[in-house]
């Protein structure tokens, strides 16, 4: 497992019945070394190494994002392209001032943070994002405000100061119809997070955030996407795309009568389809399959997948899945299909129990009763498929 494991520090099978999407959980000292996930040394070195532009990097107070110009300056490079060059001075002089520092997606730079979030991913069965959130002051970097998706915080160091204002709205959307209306003025708990505490909030909640304990902080958020029902029938529409009814034009011009019959047609159809007990386990299903997942190229293998039972390799996904037709196992993961032979069950199993910890091919061999030559040639095109990623060498 990663250093995190939130599964089991969330409470596995009870935080999914009792806990998830329904109220916040605080799991104090849940994680004992969190800056083994990533420190201050690791956040400095991803500044310094890439070029990071808003809003991947931005600066906030009180929602606003900062223009670049206050801490970074144009620089022009041989080739004439310009890029922003972060100037430390300024930086820390806004950092000083109030603002919060924040990172997006650093699960897609960070090895160690990618882990974490792809084993939450192979847990919810849905995708996630991770974002870094670095304070100073007891000013707030986003206000009183609510996310349109689950979160899981994780307090990596100092501590930080939570007000949660409960929910005015259940359940709000990215794409919705109405705002929540305002919070109420007194929160329904305050809690003040520190390293290796674990929050977590269901999507709406009001929350305000500050590190008003008289030391800094540094926290992540592991942003759970969202599985909703509009986002369900959106699917089906889709999905019943193959239906010679819903590929016909609409009876625009047609008369009332003729309109009605055919919204009874769509009627029974829609209807079937939801009646169907597996129709929500096949969503689930295709967002696995079509998720593309974090890219990780396995360069300088270009030409498919050596036989050498010292070279690792691993899944990029947690999400991927196997099934058994007409004596041929089908695999799929990344938006991709693979048709192989009944004998990569095995090891197409072992590598997704295995997820995220890479696997030798020697050791795939040994588990799936293959030779070294044969495993190489069943994931070569997993390779390709961006399914499979090689990560380095047993010596």
């Amino acid at each position: 497992m990663s250093p995190l494991n939130l599964a089991a520090h969330l409470g596995q099978d009870t935080f999914l019945a009792q806990v998830l999407h329904r109220q916040h959980l605080h799991v104090a000292g849940a994680i004992k070394t969190p800056a083994s996930l990533i420190s201050w040394d690791d956040l400095n070195n991803i500044i310094a190494a890439q070029r990071l532009e808003p809003p991947r990097l931005r600066l906030s107070v009180d929602g606003e994002m900062l223009p670049q110009y206050r801490y970074a300056s144009p620089v022009s490079t041989r080739r004439h392209t310009v890029y922003n060059r972060l100037m430390p001075g300024e930086l820390h002089a806004r950092l000083r001032e109030g603002a919060s520092l924040v990172i997006d997606a650093i699960d897609e730079i960070h090895p160690a943070v990618g882990a974490a979030a792809a084993e939450l991913e192979g847990w919810l069965r849905t995708g996630i994002q991770t974002n870094l959130y670095a304070s100073w002051t007891a000013q707030e970097g986003f206000g009183t405000h609510w996310d349109d998706h689950d979160v899981v915080v994780v307090q990596i160091d100092g501590a930080k100061r939570w007000r949660l204002f409960g929910q005015t709205r259940v359940a709000p959307m990215y794409k919705d119809t109405e705002e929540p209306e305002d919070p109420p003025q007194d929160p329904v708990a305050e809690l003040v997070l520190r390293p290796g505490d674990i929050l977590y909030l269901p999507r709406g909640t009001w929350h305000a955030v500050s590190a008003s304990e008289g030391e800094h902080s540094l926290h992540l958020t592991f942003g759970i996407q969202t599985m909703s029902g509009a986002q369900l029938l959106a699917w089906l529409a889709d999905d019943l795309r193959s239906e010679e009814l819903l590929r016909l034009d609409l009876p625009v011009h047609a008369p009332p009568a003729d309109r009605r019959a055919y919204l009874e047609q769509v009627q029974t159809l829609v209807s079937a389809a939801l009646d169907d007990p597996s129709v929500i386990t096949r969503y689930v299903a295709s967002r696995n399959e079509t998720d593309l997942q974090r890219l990780r190229p396995s360069l300088p293998y270009i030409d498919g997948l050596p036989a050498d039972g010292h070279l690792s390799v691993r899944l990029t996904t947690g999400r991927a899945s196997i099934s058994r037709q007409n004596g041929s196992v089908i695999f799929r993961a990344t938006d991709n299909e693979w048709e192989l032979a009944e004998g990569a069950t095995p090891l197409l199993s072992y590598l997704i129990e295995a997820f995220p910890h890479p696997v030798a091919l020697y050791e795939l061999a040994g588990t799936s009763h293959l030779s070294v030559e044969t495993v190489a040639a069943f994931l070569s095109e997993l390779v390709d498929g961006q399914a499979l990623t090689v990560v380095g060498r047993d010596r």
